[in-house]
């Protein structure tokens, strides 16, 4: 998987001191990769872009 044009986003509501966020990338096909902001240089994490809209809404749920 190519990352090198990835647009990694983070919540809005995290520090700018770059501590304990993740960043997701959403714009790959088909695929939602996560990473540690600390550690950029760590493979990312992927998984389905289906399966993290599933996570969002259980999320917005008050399920977790």
């Amino acid at each position: 998987m190519d990352l090198s044009r990835t647009v990694w986003r983070r919540s809005s509501h995290s520090g700018g001191g770059g501590g304990m966020c993740l960043e997701v990338a959403i714009d790959l096909p088909d695929v939602v990769a996560v990473r540690d902001s600390k550690v950029r240089v760590q493979a990312p994490a992927g998984t389905a872009a289906r399966e993290w809209q599933v996570l969002l809404r259980t999320i917005r749920q008050g399920e977790f």
